[in-house]
């Protein structure tokens, strides 16, 4: 654990009773051979000094330095005190009555002590990227004998939000990424053997899928795969001979082999994991002094009865089936995760974890789960979790990204700091007056215990905590927010009102012709409010002003999200027979993304490519859908769309049948309508209509059927158990 041994010491005050060193006459003293890191860290703590009180100190060898100089010796000098070893990156700033010590350990230590001298005790603070904030002391001291010394627990830490891409923001806060410590990263099986080059010549390569060989995984028993790994091992790491780690790792999804050899050792070993750590410590053994990570990624979660890792084989565990309103440590949804933690442990201390703290299908989501953040991590390194992956919305802005970021990074190097000291500090030095506002906004946020889903959407959290209601009440504390700053502290409040404003609109798309919904009357049908296209495009504005790239994982721009807007503005409102009848499915929607339940298709309303809102979604069964026109009509048509979203595992149905009747017992068929699904990989998502027409048939009721897909194809690599859904819109009948 990290120690800190300081006479008097607060969290980010320095103010005391003990004698202070001042150090503007000071020489920064490097070694006569000082490295690359400690010639940089002289180097920024000149800069620093010269920000704050506009003087430039010297920066000499040690070959150069008088005795009677007063020294901020860096790095493994001469005059360093005796410290003992520094474990990992860790660092020690320490004075006597005039001169001091900054020595790192491995890596940049030295320059994480130089960055930690610069806010701890000169009071300059990093909160996200960009220029650092100065003080408004312009002092530069320390207090005379004093030990500070910190050792990280975790030897990798990072956190994904666009501040971790700022590089300074990187080594201010200890923090590592991923492109500069691996040589390969993620799931990596087809960056090493590609299908593109091998498949074709080489089938045995991939996995044996419903009897026939599939490029979805690798076939880890074949000697053939193996050579080619570690052919191209060697090429790789002789050209990155710096990379500190290299993934061997499944690629996403299902579709594992079930060769017999494959499925000998997975079952000797209860998991496909099986196959996979016995490959990777038989590459291993090639490399000894290389290290190699893994994915422990759903399929292959579950550690092996039998075989433990190598020495330098580390396991990546994921967490991505937990919800997040609670604790790892303690909420149901994670009780995989806990145990496959224990087993891992079982077998090996290296263990690292891919987190996750954002809504990957609505990165702008107000995603309240700052407070697990803590004892998250705390759990973590206290089941042999050496390294952390805290996966947020990257490059591109997200809920309350800045304050992520920071508290994360705060936490990666010491799980044990006081989490309300520093996100109070963060607050009042981010959004200065109007920090206290927006505390009070994330803070009654997090007050609610609703489910948080990484890939859940605000219409579903439109129930609780993001009710129409609950946004207008966390609203007016932003309002009083906007209201207390100007300038740039204004502009940091506006992007974090962005999240609330989004929620407005894509709620607005599922409420429709209701309350809260972008329609309003007009005589017998509905018109656009008039005041959702400036709306729109204000909220569009306001995120390239915030950086936002996509609106979610892989997902639309800003500018696509205003093109969605402006298509959904052109449709001139459909008035249906079929609008708000009464519909009864024989296979009930899915919990998960109910919509409107029945009332989806006919509530007046098409859905857009984004499967959460307004599509009626049915899991592993057909869609069997009656409407009752409430009285004996004439039908000339009937339409209906179905999404295809195969990253999803959604896809068209088989088969789509539309029938009639008059008493709702007996049922003539009125047409019926094929569809295939593509023979090979393809992620496009459509939207597909479905037009019958009926030359003037009398019914009361109509029926559609839309036939599920018997299986999900080969190409898409599902887990055994997973099955096709079919998502249906809106039923239009003339």
């Amino acid at each position: 654990m990290m120690h800190s041994l300081l006479l008097v010491l607060t969290l980010f005050s320095c103010q005391s009773t003990v004698s202070r060193i001042d150090l503007k006459k000071h020489v920064i003293v490097l070694p006569v051979e000082a490295t690359k890191n400690e010639t940089h860290a002289g180097a920024v703590l000149q800069d620093y000094v010269k920000r704050i009180v506009g003087v430039t100190l010297p920066v000499i060898n040690e070959n150069a330095y008088q005795k009677n100089q007063a020294a901020i010796f860096v790095g493994n000098t001469e005059h360093a005190l005796s410290f003992g070893k520094l474990k990992g990156e860790g660092f020690i700033i320490a004075t006597d009555a005039k001169n001091v010590y900054i020595k790192g350990g491995s890596g940049k230590g030295v320059v994480y002590g130089v960055y930690t001298l610069i806010e701890k005790y000169f009071g300059v603070r990093k909160y996200s990227e960009g220029p650092a904030i100065m003080p408004a002391s312009k002092a530069v001291s320390v207090p005379q004998q004093l030990m500070d010394k910190q050792e990280p627990v975790l030897v990798y830490r990072e956190t994904y939000y666009p501040a971790a891409f700022d590089n300074e923001y990187l080594e201010w806060h200890k923090l590592h990424r991923f492109e500069d410590l691996w040589g390969v990263w993620g799931h990596s099986f087809f960056k090493i053997v590609p299908p593109k080059t091998y498949f074709s010549a080489h089938p045995e390569y991939y996995a044996l899928v419903d009897g026939k060989r599939q490029a979805t995984q690798l076939c880890l028993s074949n000697e053939g795969v193996f050579n080619v790994t570690v052919d191209y091992l060697r090429k790789a790491i002789a050209n990155n001979p710096d990379a500190l780690y290299w993934s061997i790792a499944a690629e996403d999804g299902g579709g594992f082999c079930t060769c017999d050899q494959c499925i000998r050792v997975n079952k000797e070993e209860g998991s496909v994991s099986g196959t996979l750590i016995r490959f990777i410590n038989k590459v291993a053994a090639q490399f000894p002094d290389q290290h190699f990570t893994t994915l422990a990624y759903l399929n292959t979660a579950k550690a092996p009865l039998k075989t433990k890792p190598a020495g330098n084989v580390y396991i990546m565990l994921s967490s991505i089936d937990a919800y997040r309103q609670e604790p790892l440590s303690t909420i149901p949804s994670a009780a995989d995760f806990r145990k496959n933690l224990e087993s891992w442990g079982a077998l090996t201390d290296n263990i690292f974890v891919w987190d996750y703290t954002t809504q990957f299908t609505n990165y702008l989501a107000p995603f309240p789960d700052y407070n697990n953040l803590q004892p998250n991590l705390q759990y973590m390194t206290a089941h042999k979790v050496h390294g952390v992956f805290s996966q947020g919305s990257g490059d591109t802005y997200g809920d309350m990204a800045a304050y992520n970021a920071y508290l994360q990074a705060k936490l990666l190097w010491d799980p044990s700091l006081d989490a309300t000291a520093v996100t109070q500090d963060f607050f009042n030095g981010y959004y200065g007056k109007a920090g206290v506002h927006v505390l009070d906004y994330v803070n009654a946020l997090s007050g609610s215990k609703a489910q948080l889903d990484i890939y859940g959407n605000p219409v579903a959290s439109a129930k609780n905590y993001l009710s129409p209601a609950a946004i207008d009440q966390y609203s007016s504390l932003l309002d009083k927010a906007e209201a207390a700053v100007e300038g740039d502290f204004l502009k940091r409040v506006y992007n974090a009102r962005l999240g609330l404003e989004y929620c407005v609109l894509q709620q607005s798309r599922f409420f429709g012709t209701e309350k809260y919904g972008y329609l309003q009357a007009s005589g017998d049908g509905y018109v656009v409010n008039p005041r959702w296209p400036e709306r729109v495009k204000q909220f569009v504005a306001q995120c390239k002003e915030a950086g936002v790239k996509e609106l979610s994982e892989g997902g639309a721009s800003p500018e696509a999200y205003q093109q969605e807007w402006d298509t959904i503005f052109s449709k001139k409102w459909v008035h249906s027979l079929a609008f708000n009848a009464k519909v009864t499915l024989v296979n009930p929607p899915s919990d998960e993304y109910p919509a409107k339940r029945e009332r989806t298709l006919t509530d007046g309303l098409s859905g857009t490519k984004d499967f959460s809102i307004n599509w009626l979604f049915i899991y592993g069964r057909d869609l069997v859908a009656t409407i009752d026109l409430g009285a004996e009509k004439t039908v000339n048509t009937v339409q209906m769309n179905f999404l295809h979203d195969p990253r999803h595992y959604i896809f068209n149905p088989a088969l789509v049948t539309v029938e009639t009747s008059v008493d709702g017992v007996h049922f003539t068929p009125a047409g019926t309508q094929k569809t295939a699904l593509p023979a090979e990989e393809d992620y496009t998502t459509s939207i597909n209509t479905f037009k019958f027409g009926l030359s003037a048939v009398h019914a009361r009721y109509v029926r559609v059927t839309g036939q599920c897909q018997a299986a999900v194809p080969g190409w898409r690599g599902a887990p055994p158990t997973k099955k096709p859904s079919v998502c249906a819109d809106e039923v239009y009948i003339f």
